[in-house]
């Protein structure tokens, strides 16, 4: 803070301009960076980019019963779930540093 207590408005300009920019970088990683999620031992595998686009779904043969659909719903939904929980712990590690220096810098983020 300058004298008088008012804060350096140029200063805080730049600050906000580097965070954005990193902000930026965070969010470029995430987008190329592929997490997976599986259930049932690796019967069925997703697989997605860190900001949460789907890409491939893998069944093995042995998770298809066709007497037995609901078990096969049932991997597939755990492994979604699986890999959206692998997507937030990216997320966390990618932008958690910038979230908190914008909340410290008392923007919004």
């Amino acid at each position: 803070m300058r004298p008088g207590g008012q804060p350096n408005l140029q200063k805080l300009m730049k600050q906000a301009q580097q965070m954005q920019q990193q902000l930026a970088e965070a969010q470029a990683a995430l987008a190329e960076t592929e997490v997976t999620g599986t259930a049932g031992g690796g019967l069925v595998t997703i697989t997605a980019s860190g900001t949460g686009e789907f890409r491939r779904v893998a069944i093995d043969p042995k998770a298809v019963d066709p007497d037995d659909v609901e078990t096969l719903e049932d991997l597939v939904l755990a492994a979604i779930t699986n890999t959206n929980e692998e997507i937030r712990k990216l997320t966390e590690q990618k932008m958690g540093p910038l979230s908190s220096g914008l909340g410290g810098m008392g923007l919004p983020f």
